[in-house]
């Protein structure tokens, strides 16, 4: 077992590196060129740096060499750019990574079949990191995970890895620097970015935190500095824990209202004139996302280390769970009073995409819906204007494409069913063209002509 050093600065690797960063000389590599980590290159790789991104999926560095989009709701100015730059290269040989001064790391932290937390993707990085480190060497985690991580386990695993490739000794504060900051994008969102979403630094000791917090000062507007890595690792749980315990309780609301014939949604439009003590939060047919659906777990994991149970967290997670199953509900009831069984009916899910106006299907509910839909005996198809085709995800595979809407299409369907309302998609079609329509995102409400039957969900 390699032991931890935390040591106050020295003005030696320290200021080496400070120097560097002041004048913008340093390399940056960022492992992850997904959701969270191209866009963070970009925004340091404008601030003026070079930047060195790496990933094990060859297509992502195939297209970044080209300028072409492979996520759609960045937009293809961001590729061309850092496809066209001399300053910005990517690459899958992570023995690179000694290139680098500053190291960056953005790979998902995702949960196993029995939602405790997978750190896989973290603990190779930081045995590809140890491998090759050298002294001098800032590392940053931004990947959303419990607190401790950081210290008790990327740590160690890099230090284990630069003993066993006989790299040094290493001694945090002294030759080399670590640091947490979590990721806050929001795919889709307009009204910030990377550059203007406040960053928040913490490090394993004084050292860490400065020299991070410099880093991310050249890219992003705002930077607070917090006292550790676990402040920063619990503050991102906070946020998301924050989100899902509020989006359960309106869930829940709403299953509540719909039996007293209340409409949830024009409770919460009352609800939201209150000018404070009152945040509306919005109901859905479940949880999706990287962030949302998972984090909770692993907080709650980490609660039974220290023989706690987080009760609050635990039920708010198993109503956001059971929200598809009530959606399917919803469309049986619906189908039964048109005299019609969900075995052989047609279903047209619209929206694939966990969130309106992006391809991102990560932890989507309509993959749930689609699969509890077809156990059923559904003939189900999907319509989504930014996802052509269903991805493979880690526990849903589907050989389908996304049909064109039609008036005459819409005819024929038995059930039209909103999961996702994209800004793109035609409702005063639906609403002329169908017979019925399960809507769990209340995007009929404004249509004019309106034939179908409305079923809010």
């Amino acid at each position: 077992m390699i032991k931890k050093k935390v040591k106050q600065r020295n003005t030696n690797f320290y200021l080496i590196l400070q120097d560097k960063i002041s004048s913008k000389k340093i390399v940056i590599g960022i492992i992850g060129l997904g959701y969270i980590g191209l866009p963070l290159a970009d925004a340091l790789h404008t601030g003026g740096l070079t930047i060195l991104g790496f990933d094990i999926d060859e297509s992502k560095i195939n297209s970044l060499e080209k300028g072409e989009n492979y996520l759609q709701h960045l937009g293809s100015d961001m590729t061309e750019r850092l496809g066209k730059s001399a300053s910005f290269s990517a690459t899958t040989d992570f023995s690179r990574l000694q290139e680098a001064d500053v190291i960056i790391v953005c790979v998902p932290t995702p949960v196993g079949k029995h939602l405790e937390p997978d750190l896989f993707y973290v603990l190779e990085s930081a045995r590809a990191i140890g491998r090759v480190l050298r002294p001098g060497q800032l590392v940053i985690l931004e990947s959303t995970t419990y607190p401790g991580t950081t210290s008790d386990e990327f740590l160690p695993a890099i230090l284990q890895a630069a003993s066993d490739s006989t790299r040094g000794e290493f001694t945090v504060g002294d030759n080399l620097f670590i640091a947490f900051s979590p990721e806050r994008e929001d795919p889709g969102r307009q009204s910030h970015s990377t550059t203007t979403i406040p960053k928040l630094v913490g490090g394993v000791g004084q050292a860490s935190t400065d020299l991070a917090a410099a880093v991310y000062e050249i890219g992003v507007e705002t930077v607070v500095k917090v006292a550790s890595a676990e402040i920063a690792e619990a503050a991102k749980i906070l946020e998301n824990v924050f989100r899902a315990v509020n989006i359960a309780m309106i869930n829940e609301l709403k299953i509540l209202l719909d039996e007293m014939d209340i409409d949830v949604w024009e409770v919460i439009k009352a609800a939201s004139t209150k000018p404070f003590g009152f945040m509306p939060f919005y109901p859905g047919p479940g949880l999706g996302g990287h962030c949302i659906p998972i984090d909770p777990y692993y907080l709650t994991w980490k609660a039974r280390e220290h023989n706690r149970v987080t009760r609050f967290i635990e039920l708010a997670g198993e109503i956001n769970r059971q929200m598809p199953e009530y959606v399917v509900s919803k469309i049986v009831t619906a189908l039964n009073q048109d005299k019609k069984p969900v075995n052989g009916s047609k279903v047209l899910v619209i929206g694939l995409a966990y969130k309106p106006n992006i391809d991102d299907t990560r932890e989507t509910p309509a993959a749930e819906l689609i699969k509890l839909l077809a156990d059923q005996g559904a003939d189900v198809s999907y319509h989504d204007p930014h996802v052509p085709k269903f991805k493979e995800m880690r526990n849903y595979s589907f050989a389908m494409n996304s049909v064109d809407l039609d008036s005459e299409m819409l005819g024929a369907i038995d059930c039209v069913v909103i999961v996702t309302n994209h800004d793109a998609i035609d409702y005063e079609l639906i609403g002329a063209s169908s017979k019925l329509v399960v809507d769990t995102r209340n995007a009929m409400e404004s249509v004019k002509s309106l034939q179908a039957r409305i079923v809010k969900a």
